[in-house]
């Protein structure tokens, strides 16, 4: 009896054989989770990472010259920038713009040496087109005949240039970027202030967005509210309507609103008849019309999270508020207001990291005065053609929205411990 009862209570010992097939069986779940997984890790990794890579990597990338004149380069390793190069360093400039096949590495070549030195497209291409020269010339007579071609070539600031882009790699368009330089010996300085912009266009950015994103907040939160109150059939009737914007182009939208803003608009026709102005006002091309369509655009990013949260909020709160003595506005403010702070939060994100983003709206509705970063990014895009620039600008709108990310995370978690 006494063993039968000791044999009963043992604990249970799988066989080595069981223990390993599940063992196996565990490992083949995991894989299989992980297989499931890679085609989305592989869709984000070449549609999201690789494209910001590159981005970034072409931003403190410099080819044009180390790729076209590498002798040249060399040659000018151990000048001292101050001084006439010695002729050494002419006699390698006619090598490498002799090794150029296709004109347009040449123009790339001008075009981004004139980005430094205003003047030096033309010196470049004045000098290839003059090629080749006599052969058998030692580098003193390719120096002078250098100086017959265009007698600039003894002109130090673009054999700076030329030194100081002589690298592949540099951080000249991302100190660009935010007004700063490398000045002929390398060292880094601010801008002149005349020449300072990016700073401005910056700030400029930020205010509009931040503009937006409170005009959003404040005609997007009494109306999320108010969505929140309806019946389930009313709510969804009236969020259709919120999302229509969605299923309009902007370009469409932004056409409208040029047709309404404009001096003999819808607006200011309606605003004579009504007797509160005398004559049109300006609301096209301006600061004003820019604002007002970014808010129609974005309005519902704002009113989507906030609904969502306010959903979750129990009404019974308020009336519990309301029945221990306090009134209706204090209650709203006091007991309803701090629970919708997750909506607030991920609202005002949203609004503000798709603001600094724009282009179209600013471009189309406002000013000079008025355009964005992104207009600058597409203008030395598709004008200017500079990609090393376009990207250091791109990377300054990244990381300011990985910080802007950074800090939503940090208050929010803030907030969630105080809560």
């Amino acid at each position: 009896m006494t063993s039968t009862t000791t044999a009963s209570t043992a604990p249970t010992v799988l066989p080595a054989d069981l223990a390993g097939q599940l063992k196996r069986a565990e490992r083949r779940k995991r894989l299989l989770s992980i297989s499931l997984t890679l085609p989305l890790l592989g869709f984000l990794v070449v549609i999201f990472l690789v494209p910001i890579a590159a981005l970034l990597m072409r931003a403190v990338e410099n080819p044009e010259v180390a790729d076209t004149l590498s002798r040249t380069g060399t040659a000018l390793s151990q000048w001292d920038r101050k001084s006439i190069p010695p002729d050494a360093a002419y006699a390698a400039v006619i090598a490498d713009l002799s090794g150029i096949t296709e004109q347009a590495d040449a123009g790339a070549l001008a075009r981004r040496l004139n980005s430094e030195v205003s003047g030096a497209r033309s010196l470049i291409m004045t000098t290839y087109r003059a090629l080749p020269l006599a052969e058998g010339l030692s580098p003193a007579q390719v120096h002078q005949r250098m100086l017959e071609i265009d007698p600039r070539w003894d002109e130090l600031p673009y054999w700076q240039a030329i030194a100081k882009n002589s690298n592949r790699w540099t951080p000249d368009y991302l100190l660009a970027s935010i007004d700063l330089q490398r000045n002929a010996q390398g060292d880094i300085e601010r801008v002149p202030e005349e020449a300072a912009a990016f700073g401005k266009i910056l700030l400029r950015t930020f205010q509009i967005s931040a503009v937006v994103t409170l005009v959003c907040l404040l005609l997007g939160y009494p109306l999320a509210y108010w969505l929140s109150t309806l019946t389930a059939r009313q709510a969804n009737l009236c969020m259709i309507l919120v999302l229509v914007p969605f299923w309009t182009s902007i370009l469409v939208r932004v056409a409208a609103w040029i047709v309404l803003l404009q001096s003999n608009g819808l607006v200011n026709r309606g605003l004579m008849g009504l007797g509160f102005i005398d004559e049109p006002l300006a609301l096209l091309f301006n600061r004003l019309g820019v604002i007002i369509a970014m808010v129609h655009i974005l309005l519902p990013f704002m009113i989507l999270p906030l609904y969502s949260v306010m959903k979750s909020v129990p009404p019974s709160y308020l009336r519990a508020a309301v029945s221990l003595g306090s009134s209706p506005l204090a209650a709203f403010f006091k007991v309803y207001v701090p629970q919708t702070y997750p909506g607030i939060g991920a609202g005002g994100l949203l609004v503000f990291i798709l603001s600094i983003g724009y282009y179209v709206t600013p471009a189309l509705l406002g000013g000079a005065d008025d355009q964005m970063l992104s207009y600058y990014i597409a203008q030395y895009t598709n004008v200017n053609v500079n990609w090393g620039m376009a990207c250091a600008l791109g990377a300054v709108l990244l990381f300011t929205t990985l910080a802007l990310y950074g800090v939503y995370r940090k208050v929010g978690k803030a907030e969630l411990s105080l809560g």
